[in-house]
């Protein structure tokens, strides 16, 4: 009797399951609308997460309802050899620039004088400074995207695009047919990261946002693309079948929005010329408080009959022109030329400016970023300099006014100590910035202290530059762990900092106590340790005690990790200063920081039938992708998603695709499905129990 009751049961319990798969990702859905689409969050990040895991583990389960529009389908995939040509169904046109209000009149008379009896108006949009996107949509499911390209064949971007989180994979409706079009960008604070992120690494900054986002949407591989956290504003309906299609463009993005899109910001209409100048200058005034990169303002002329009727030239449409800002540039002279020391050590010179205005707001400082930088520039203390808002918190300097030097300019020598500890200062050989020598450098520590609470790290909330500055200033904090040793009274004593404060900022450390290993990993701020490469060390290893006993070969190994990144990881371990500080974050309660803990079940053994190896698993498996995974692992193999150089084993289950063409085109070793369950000591009933810590899907 227990069989078919319990085999009745297991049956309900499944199909619970899969409706709570179909109303999470709902749930997800409507989140990523709020977040993205109105700017209205209804939960925390950290709750968003535990929806997302859930829906991972849960589908890991259910691989009978697998959905390539799921949430979770915005991670994973391969790199791509190349972009594949994606031709347009109508050219993506250029605009025609105007240069001033009389410009813009005078397209207003061209407009009028065409149009004859059509109605004319117009729809004002903020021109962001982005690359421009093609996408389409089949029954509500976004399936392909593209570039302009030359704007009538653009590149197939479509992996990568899945990536831009704002964008939705699924409409709120099902439509037909539908293709919009949009503008990919990156956000100013993503901007930045990037850039310190460059400039750390030896490598060269990108000059402004617009740059930055066509290099990460280009990406071969869509997980770098992922990372570089883009966003993407929707304006265009370019063809839409089973739906009434709007008829004007104030319509169409009342319309966009109503099916989930993120319409691009700001827009307003305007009744004549002069409405949409008003609108234009309000624009460019509010520019500068913007999160996001815009370059002027689109004035269309809004009913689609008078567009039809309008036409175009060969090159540009003519119911449309682009207000052009002028260039946020302004002239002001180098005081001083001073470095900062950041949490690697890079040593990086600013210049100390007359205070100038620029795009509304004081500035006082511009990043020089290197010394290759002021040599190429030629910059000296006393020069007249062209600075620009490049996206970044700091400006930067783009030339040197050389013809109005007096020769009282002075040449900028970089230091050979550091300003702030007086520790000898080097340049790496093969690397763009300087370095100060000292691991426990004042200016490093502070940095270094400011990385460890950030968000994508401990994520302790509240507890900024300033509140850090006073901590250090009273002496009681000097290392990470010493953090989780202060007390609500300690932190009401501080400047400015209340009771209800303080009481705020000690749970939240208390919260960061239980963080798990690949934040903690991060955190501790490893040279060239990223957010992924701490992922997968973690999903590799553990525990921190494990990752401590490990040799640089088999870290080396572990995918998204490398030669450099091994070699760091050793290093940072091999200092007894570096253990001290794991042990004394144990005493305080950071649970991964543990170096006595056993890692979880799922977690490899060195000395496993796979050591050794590196498998990418493709094709449909009998298992859930998980659960293989997880038996890898416990054999002692790192599982990668990409068939690499470095790839030692392909495991091919049923209509296994590109992975497994890359795989013998590399000579890689391919198993059938049974081989490797016969290699690793299992079956697939043994393996079909969800592992206790299951990896990303």
């Amino acid at each position: 009797m227990s069989g078919p009751a319990g085999g009745a049961g297991e049956e309900a319990r499944a199909q619970a399951e899969r409706e709570r798969i179909l109303a999470l990702r709902r749930e997800i859905r409507e989140h990523d609308r709020r977040y993205y689409v109105l700017d209205a969050p209804t939960i925390s990040d950290a709750a968003y997460d535990r929806l997302v895991r859930e829906l991972r583990e849960l589908e890991a389960r259910h691989p009978e309802m697998a959905d390539p529009d799921s949430p979770t389908r915005r991670v994973g995939g391969e790199a791509l050899p190349t972009f594949s040509p994606f031709p347009h169904i109508a050219p993506m046109l250029s605009l025609q620039n105007a240069m001033g209000e009389e410009e813009l009149r005078a397209f207003d008379r061209r407009v009028r004088s065409l149009a004859g009896e059509l109605p004319v108006w117009y729809v004002v949009e903020p021109k962001i400074d982005g690359l421009s996107v093609a996408l389409r949509y089949h029954d509500g499911a976004f399936v392909q995207g593209g570039t302009r390209g030359d704007g009538a064949v653009g590149e197939d971007v479509t992996e990568n695009l899945r990536r831009v989180v704002g964008l939705p994979l699924r409409l709120r409706r099902p439509v037909a047919h539908l293709e919009v079009r949009g503008e990919v960008y990156m956000p100013y604070e993503a901007f930045g990261r990037l850039n310190e992120a460059q400039v750390a690494a030896g490598r060269a900054p990108f000059a402004n946002p617009r740059n930055a986002a066509a290099g990460s949407l280009r990406q071969l591989d869509p997980e770098v693309t992922e990372g570089r956290g883009l966003g993407v504003w929707v304006y265009e309906v370019r063809a839409l079948e089973g739906e009434q299609a709007p008829a004007d463009q104030a319509e169409a993005l009342s319309f966009l929005e109503a099916l989930g899109f993120p319409v691009v910001p700001g827009w307003s209409r305007a009744d004549d010329v002069e409405g949409a100048l008003a609108a234009v200058r309000r624009l460019g005034a509010e520019r500068d408080r913007l999160p996001f990169a815009i370059d002027g303002a689109v004035v269309k002329t809004a009913p689609f009959a008078t567009q039809r009727a309008l036409g175009a030239t060969a090159k540009a449409p003519r119911h449309a022109i682009a207000f052009k800002y002028e260039s946020e540039e302004a002239v002001t002279r180098v005081v001083d030329i001073v470095v900062q020391v950041g949490r690697t050590g890079a040593v990086t010179p600013t210049a100390v400016l007359e205070p100038v205005l620029l795009a509304g707001t004081r500035v006082a400082r511009a990043t020089l970023h290197n010394e290759d930088v002021i040599r190429d520039l030629d910059v000296r203390i006393g020069d007249r300099v062209v600075v620009r808002k490049a996206g970044e918190v700091i400006p930067e300097v783009v030339r040197v006014l050389a013809e109005g030097r007096t020769g009282e300019e002075r040449p900028f020598r970089f230091p050979t100590t550091c300003p702030v500890c007086g520790a000898p200062v080097e340049r790496p050989p093969g690397q763009a910035a300087h370095r100060c020598t000292n691991e426990r450098c004042p200016g490093r520590l502070r940095e270094g202290l400011l990385h460890f609470v950030a968000r994508a790290a401990m994520d302790v909330e509240g507890l900024g530059p300033k509140i850090l500055d006073a901590l250090l200033a009273s002496g009681r904090v000097r290392t990470a762990a010493d953090l989780y040793t202060l007390t609500p009274d300690e932190l009401a004593r501080l400047p400015r900092m209340g009771a209800k404060s303080a009481a705020n900022l000690a749970a939240a450390l208390d919260a960061s106590r239980s963080r798990p290993l690949s934040r903690l990993l991060f955190a501790l701020g490893m040279r060239h340790v990223g957010e992924r490469a701490s992922a997968a060390l973690a999903d590799r290893f553990g525990s921190v005690g494990a990752l401590a006993a490990a040799g640089e070969e088999e870290l080396a190994a572990v995918p998204d990790v490398g030669p450099a990144t091994a070699a760091s990881v050793r290093a940072w371990f091999a200092d007894p200063d570096n253990l001290a500080l794991l042990d004394a974050l144990a005493a305080g309660g950071v649970a991964a920081a543990d170096r006595r803990a056993a890692p979880p079940a799922a977690a490899v053994a060195a000395g496993g039938p796979l050591a050794g190896q590196e498998v990418v698993f493709t094709g449909r498996l009998s298992v859930p992708r998980a659960q293989a995974e997880a038996a890898a692992r416990r054999a002692g193999a790192a599982v990668a998603d990409r068939v690499t150089r470095r790839t030692t084993l392909v495991v091919a289950g049923e209509e296994a695709g590109s992975k497994l063409a890359r795989a013998r085109e590399l000579g890689v070793a391919v198993w059938d499905e049974p081989a490797f369950w016969a290699a690793v000591g299992a079956d697939r009933q043994e393996s079909s129990d969800p592992p206790s810590n299951p990896p990303p899907s």
